[in-house]
């Protein structure tokens, strides 16, 4: 059987799927992980140490399972396709639940910058993630705008259409040779 620390951690992951940051409380965490109150404050200090706990597994996991995704594509142009065939992967896995990290900022205070950090962590390197695979800037951070705007269209219709529409786009601006706009185009 898991340690409390790992049943904390698992019953977290479940609810805040479910029910969302705001509507778990601890004592609800601490109850369905079966561990004694003083357990919990033993490995996390607060509900905010626990979601930022939460939301690193999170990255990692989403990390892992994107680049196992794409580990049978060789291009950079597969790569790119393949990664919004992940996203459709993943709204098949988890109900288009959609990202966790944009959930969760949907529902703390803007002053709270101790969980903001990782979530801007994630992106940021979902961002250069695109921006290493592509060597460049104007053509990634489109591919990263449209990537992300398919998480949340995704999401709010539990429909994956436009994520093949997107793919069709990126298709053409990579092979097509046609660039993003460039950056002094946008206000």
């Amino acid at each position: 059987m898991n340690g409390p620390k790992q049943r904390i951690i698992n019953v977290t992951f479940d609810l805040f799927f479910k029910q969302g940051y705001n509507s778990t409380g601890i004592n609800q965490i601490i109850s369905e992980a079966n561990v004694a109150k003083a357990s919990f404050y033993q490995h996390f200090k607060s509900k905010e140490d626990l979601c930022v706990e939460f939301l690193n597994l999170r990255h990692s996991f989403w990390f892992d399972q994107l680049n196992q995704f794409l580990q049978q594509k060789n291009s950079r142009e597969s790569k790119v396709i393949a990664a919004f065939d992940f996203l459709m992967e993943m709204n098949k896995k988890e109900s288009f639940r959609g990202c966790s990290f944009l959930n969760i900022l949907s529902e703390i205070p803007t002053d709270n910058t101790k969980i903001l950090n990782v979530i801007q962590l994630h992106k940021t390197e979902l961002r250069k993630y695109f921006l290493d695979l592509l060597d460049d800037q104007d053509l990634s951070d489109h591919i990263y705008m449209l990537f992300e705007s398919c998480i949340i269209e995704s999401q709010l219709f539990k429909s994956n259409e436009l994520i093949e529409k997107s793919k069709i786009i990126i298709n053409k601006l990579i092979n097509n040779g046609t660039k993003a706009p460039p950056s002094s185009f946008y206000f």
